[in-house]
């Protein structure tokens, strides 16, 4: 293998508040070469993800957090320039989690072949990803939704969100979707199929808005994205209704810590089930998931959308973007 200049971006220091540049660091260093088992992957596409802000905190988590001037891992999917594994040949596409750099040499057996003639490599970071998967056991295993049920979603048209509404209805509940501006709104109406859809933003009265949006009360609420969106659906909760808690990014940068309403006498006035959940809890049962996704999207069931930022240098751009919500879908960084 010719002589490889890597360019890796590191944690530099943990954030308070919001991230900014300053806690990252660019790097550059030679690529090494591959031990025996291992393979050299060139990253076509790097995922930028809410729950990284967490990683970046030294809080106890249900992983472990980022190292100081360690690099960023995060899912990455990319092509293989150089093998010396019997897994894998060159020129293989494949996907992992992987370090935010150029280049990664790993083991072989820490990352996946996936097949870009079936979907674009962009997709096995969204739908046939991370986010899909995230949507797909959060809403059947937690939510369980049944036809004629209400599922109210937050963070809607983003990139777990969007599947959430989707899966709903394939499974025949009606799907209401929150989000943050009247463009995504329409989005998920008019492309999506949601039945329903309330800009918390602009509304003058959340609550009202989700009454008329829910006449027979919330089923399954897909909590997002926690705060006082989450407070307003949760006084419309039905009797035995499930909530799967996905995310809480109002407060990843939040320094006065999250306050708000008590909601034990509501859950237990309702007996409804709230649990939290994250994706490596499915592990065992990625392919049951990977395939139905699939059919799905085959089918033209499932739509996706992305939002895809160009250049390795603006990764960081990318995941400040996050919080601001300016993204569509899944957020990409495209880096060749």
């Amino acid at each position: 293998m010719q002589q490889l200049t890597n360019r890796s971006i590191a944690l530099k220091t943990r954030p308070v508040g919001m991230p900014t540049d300053q806690n990252f660091e660019y790097r550059e260093a030679p690529v090494h070469e591959p031990k025996e088992g291992q393979v050299v992957v060139r990253t076509s596409y790097l995922s930028v993800d809410p729950y990284m802000r967490g990683r970046m905190s030294d809080a106890k988590s249900y992983i472990e957090p980022f190292a100081l001037n360690e690099v960023i891992s995060g899912g990455i999917v990319g092509e293989v320039v150089e093998s010396k594994s019997d897994l894998i040949k060159t020129g293989d596409k494949v996907i992992g989690m992987l370090g935010w750099q150029l280049y990664n040499v790993v083991d072989a057996k820490l990352v996946r072949k996936v097949d870009d003639s079936i979907a674009p490599l962009s997709a096995y970071l969204s739908v046939l990803g991370l986010t899909g998967l995230t949507a797909y056991f959060g809403l059947l295993d937690i939510g369980q939704p049944k036809a004629g049920e209400t599922v109210v979603v937050s963070g809607a048209a983003g990139s777990v969100g969007m599947f959430v509404g989707q899966i709903a209805k394939i499974k025949g509940a009606r799907a209401v979707g929150i989000a943050g501006t009247d463009e995504k709104c329409e989005y998920l109406l008019k492309e999506l199929g949601f039945d329903a859809a309330i800009n918390y933003k602009t509304t003058k009265d959340l609550g009202k808005a989700l009454e008329e949006a829910c006449p027979n009360g919330v089923d399954v609420y897909f909590d997002n994205v926690g705060g006082s969106v989450s407070d307003a659906v949760m006084n419309l909760l039905n009797d035995y209704a499930r909530i799967p808690l996905c995310g809480a990014i109002s407060s990843y940068n939040s320094t006065d810590g999250d306050m708000g309403p008590r909601i034990q006498s509501k859950i237990i006035k309702t007996r409804s089930l709230m649990k939290g959940f994250v994706l490596g809890d499915y592990a065992s049962r990625q392919q049951e998931g990977l395939t139905e996704l699939g059919k799905w999207l085959s089918e033209g069931k499932l739509k996706y959308e992305e939002t895809i930022i160009d250049g390795f240098d603006h990764v960081i751009d990318a995941f400040l973007q996050l919080f601001q919500g300016t993204n569509l879908g899944k957020m990409l960084v495209k880096v060749d």
